[in-house]
């Protein structure tokens, strides 16, 4: 329903677009303009056509008065497919609804740091666009604010954005490479939808929801990882992504939408994690490359479709002790004769005589009696000497990783203060294991002496800047710091200021049993460096 409810709501603000206003309070120099004269601000609005060049002054005069331009109005340059260039003044907060739509010739914007927001459509079908950067003022970007900016290969958006709307940069299919800020918590559907040339994805620690056809067509994606924040895949998420070859999902992913992974043909494997409770229909159907699955030992239910027309399906690691109920045609198509079910040992005859879990050719029991599986062992993370390393108690596992940095963001400034802090998250899988718990840790440089980093200024004579590196890590709300000089204070607050411990680091480490509750957010103040992480 909600679904439906969108879908009307947006074709009937379509269809306003044919009945455009005409009426404006003035033209001055060849600009349309609507003035608030309580708060003598003025609005650009639609009143005819603009070509080539144009530059929206900060301010006009305006019967006897002086009215800052605050605002590029709704559908103020909509469908001026011969506008080339424009230039917005330092006073404009807002760019609303279809302000640039179908602007087909603008190949040049610059987006003052000075606007909030950028509405529904702002510069969707804007073909020309080719380069767009989006200023750190920026906090929301609305439904298809930039859909079908189809020459757009660069796209920076800051961590000051808090929201980006439905379809906003669906049908951008030039661009190639995307990197979400963490101050977003959720992508909305079809968000990049149709983004065919994107290559590089990264989905931050901070993103718990994936909507629905989020990146559903982006067939040059051959990697992604879902962080551990992710709990929800929505619907066609990654529908008919066919080049990606690997996908790694999160520990704490809960739900997986419909069709979420359809036509996925390049992907080889999948390990759908204990945390999976609800899968939907068709979730892997056309994954034709498919050989190797694990399933999440706590699904009751196999959707119709699931693993429909995986042809290429060898081997299955199925760790639900009671056989789920499962649509007939869940695996449709699938090689079943050809490839062989690994199930909890004492379940083995069970799956052998109930369809279609029966049409494997070859039903064996995993090994580790008593229907326990055997389960990866949680990693260790270690820093030293400019080197990320990881170590399992468990032989022969890979290590699947994601790090994210939070400092990405836009300047304008002659001088900037860096901070480099990177959120590492990793786990272990093994063929015939349980993937491993998520171990997590944040990684970063404070300024300290003597030890450095060899960190350079940029200079000829590559000056070392005194940088020190530690390793903050949470377990069961016990905090430790790795890194930090001897002597150095370790404090830990909550989010309104309340210390909660404090410690003087010793041998190059420090723990903070914080009694702090899962899930909720620590400062961790090393000297006089501020750290945010989640408490594990």
């Amino acid at each position: 329903m909600k679904k439906l409810n969108f879908t009307i709501l947006f074709a009937a603000l379509l269809s306003l677009s044919v009945t455009r206003a005409f009426a404006y309070d003035a033209e001055i120099n060849g600009i349309y303009y609507d003035f608030n004269s309580t708060t003598k601000t003025a609005t650009v609005t639609f009143g005819g056509s603009y070509s080539g060049y144009v530059k929206i002054p900060s301010e006009v005069n305006y019967d006897n008065a002086v009215y800052s331009v605050t605002a590029i109005g709704n559908r103020a340059f909509e469908n001026c497919s011969e506008l080339t260039v424009i230039t917005i003044p330092n006073s404009v907060t807002s760019i609303d609804f279809h302000a640039f739509h179908d602007c087909s010739g603008l190949t040049n914007v610059t987006i003052p740091n000075s606007v909030k927001i950028i509405d529904i459509g702002a510069f969707a079908g804007c073909k020309g666009l080719t380069s767009l950067t989006i200023p750190n003022s920026v906090k929301s970007i609305g439904f298809y604010a930039f859909s079908n900016c189809n020459s757009l290969t660069n796209l920076t958006i800051p961590n000051s954005v808090t929201y980006i709307g439905g379809s906003a940069f669906s049908g951008c299919n030039s661009l190639t490479n995307l990197i979400i800020p963490n101050s977003i918590t959720y992508i909305s559907g079809s968000a990049f939808s149709g983004c065919n040339s994107l290559t590089n994805l990264i989905i931050p620690n901070s993103i718990t929801y994936i909507g629905d056809g989020a990146f559903a067509g982006c067939y040059s994606l051959t990697s992604v990882t879902i962080p551990n924040s992710v709990t929800i895949i929505g619907g066609g998420a990654f529908r008919n992504c066919s080049g990606l070859t690997s996908i790694t999902i999160g520990n704490s992913v809960t739900s997986i939408g419909d069709n979420a992974f359809f036509g996925c043909s390049g992907l080889t494997s999948v390990t759908i994690p204990n945390s999976v409770t609800s899968i939907g229909e068709k979730a892997f159907q056309k994954c034709s490359s498919l050989t190797f699955a694990t399933i999440s030992k706590n699904i009751k239910n196999f959707p119709k479709g699931l693993f429909a027309d995986c042809t290429s399906l060898k081997d299955v690691y199925c760790y639900i002790e009671e056989v789920p109920t499962t649509a007939a045609d869940a695996f449709n198509n699938a090689n079943q004769k050809n490839a062989t079910l690994h199930v909890p040992d004492a379940a083995v005859s069970d799956y052998k005589s109930i369809a279609p879990w029966s049409n494997f050719g070859t039903i064996v029991g995993i090994n580790g009696g008593g229907g326990e599986s055997l389960k990866c062992a949680k990693p260790r993370i270690y820093y030293s000497n400019g080197k990320l390393s990881f170590e399992s108690d468990t032989e022969g596992v890979v290590f699947q990783s994601s790090i994210t940095d939070s400092d990405i963001r836009q300047y304008s400034s002659n001088e900037i203060q860096l901070g480099v802090t990177y959120n590492i998250s990793v786990y272990t899988k093994k063929s015939g294991y349980e993937d491993s718990e998520m171990a997590t840790a944040t990684l970063c440089w404070i300024d300290v002496e003597p030890k450095t980093e060899g960190i350079t200024d940029g200079t000829t004579g590559a000056k070392q800047i005194e940088a020190n590196a530690v390793l903050i890590q949470s377990e069961n709300g016990v905090i430790t710091v790795s890194g930090a000089n001897d002597g150095t204070t370790i404090s830990i607050l909550e989010t309104n200021g309340i210390k909660v411990g404090s410690v003087i680091s010793h041998n190059g480490q420090a723990v903070v049993n914080t009694k702090l509750p899962f899930g909720s957010i620590a400062i961790v103040k090393i000297g006089e460096k501020i750290v945010k992480m989640m408490v594990k």
